[in-house]
């Protein structure tokens, strides 16, 4: 499971990714650099959010999991 901290660093990173690329549509489509850089902006807060909630949701849920055994580990 992944811990609270890197659930942060994970939605982080990939927010500045994903905001970057709302942000030149934005522009591209409106053509005015602030308010790109608004729709850009609110766009990260809400699915920053949103992302780390969806990850710790994830974490509760086993689907596709494999269960650690002292065999499993051994294996590497």
């Amino acid at each position: 499971m992944d811990s609270h901290f890197r659930s942060i660093c994970k939605s982080v990173s990939w927010r500045i990714w994903a905001t970057l690329i709302t942000f030149f549509i934005s522009w591209l489509l409106t053509g005015k650099f602030e308010t790109a850089a608004s729709i850009g902006l609110l766009d990260s807060v809400i699915k920053i959010g949103m992302f780390y909630g969806h990850e710790r949701l994830w974490n509760n849920i086993n689907i596709g999991r494999k269960k650690i055994t002292q065999y499993s580990i051994a294996e590497g």
